[in-house]
């Protein structure tokens, strides 16, 4: 039976646990996408914009009518802007403008402001990320998310995704794997199974150009290269990051990425975004690392591939980023 809710803002979450027929085939393990492009917003983040908005609320700090300001590369501000319209706030979204155009036409229909940053570093308070604590304090009634630093964002993984998952697997889970981008999503998760089973293993998916990988095994934030992925990695430090959970990580080039991309597409009919590619790509080699052991794997299907069809989908960007899908074949 399929549940009624009364708002959007009740249809968050409970999303469905996919079993990964390919790659568990494959690897002989049990490999899962948490299908979180089954929310409302069309991603992960609506989570986060549910715990920020909600906590706000309680707090005092986000008042009837305020405006709701954020910085964000990915999906947040799809989710902000969501939740945000049935409960009568307005959002301004300070967003870089190398972005693709689905992100920028979705903010638009639903309302939000953009505020469109050029390229910067983070020392720079040009950065996308600097302007909007800057907006927020600026205008009468601004209510800053700061996904990357409110641990609002933490909580409501903790509360809500990790216990759906340790439900969904009926308390049998081996290995979680995510990559990171403000860090709720694996810091809240991880923190709920460990405190359940603390035999789960947690393994951080990184792609090129992050320095969370460097950072979990020196102590060191530093990247190197680049990626097209949008919405993960990072090169600092968040308060949501320092309380991941992790055990071990692993490397994501584009071209691992991509590939898992179009089999997925190919072989599990799932049209993917680049972060979901990056985490059923970890889960794959994961699957190969313990092959025909039988072990229950789980990732995140963030969003789905629709965002980004411009790109992913489009030979001419392909080939400029020298990129050439290989699916594997079994």
């Amino acid at each position: 039976m399929i549940d009624k809710v009364e708002s959007v803002w009740d249809a968050v979450g409970n999303t469905p646990l996919i079993r990964i027929k390919s790659l568990s085939e494959i690897t002989g393990c049990s490999i899962y996408g948490k299908a979180e492009f089954l929310n409302p917003g069309g991603s992960i983040k609506d989570r986060a914009a549910k715990g920020i908005i909600k906590e706000g609320e309680e707090s005092g700090d986000l008042q009837p009518g305020g405006t709701i300001v954020e910085g964000t590369a990915g999906n947040t501000g799809t989710g902000l802007a969501t939740l945000a319209a049935e409960r009568g706030y307005n959002v301004i979204i300070s967003v870089p403008e190398t972005q693709s155009d689905e992100k920028f036409q979705t903010l638009e229909a639903l309302g939000a402001e953009i505020r469109k940053i050029g390229s910067y570093s983070f020392d720079d308070e040009r950065h996308y990320y600097h302007q909007g604590r800057i907006i927020a304090g600026e205008i009468e009634g601004g209510f800053w998310a700061d996904q990357f630093n409110n641990l609002a964002n933490y909580r409501v993984h903790y509360e809500t995704t990790g216990t759906e998952i340790w439900e969904q697997t009926e308390h049998e889970i081996d290995i979680l794997t995510l990559a990171a981008g403000t860090g709720g999503t694996i810091a809240g998760v991880s923190n709920y199974l460990k405190e359940q089973d603390e035999n789960v293993s947690v393994v951080l998916a990184d792609p090129q150009g992050s320095g969370l990988l460097s950072y979990f095994r020196t102590g060191e934030m530093h990247g190197e290269g680049s990626s097209v992925t949008e919405g993960i990695g990072i090169t600092r430090l968040t308060s949501n990051f320092e309380k991941a959970r992790i055990d071990s990580g692993m490397r994501v080039t584009d071209q691992n990425m991509i590939d898992r991309l179009y089999h997925i597409a190919r072989y599990d009919g799932l049209l993917i975004g680049t972060s979901s590619a990056v985490n059923l790509y970890t889960a794959y080699r994961l699957g190969i690392d313990n092959r025909n052991s039988g072990k229950t794997i789980v990732t995140f299907i963030c969003d789905h591939g629709s965002r980004y069809q411009s790109r992913i989908f489009n030979p001419r960007w392909l080939e400029e980023q020298n990129l050439t899908p290989q699916p594997l074949d079994s």
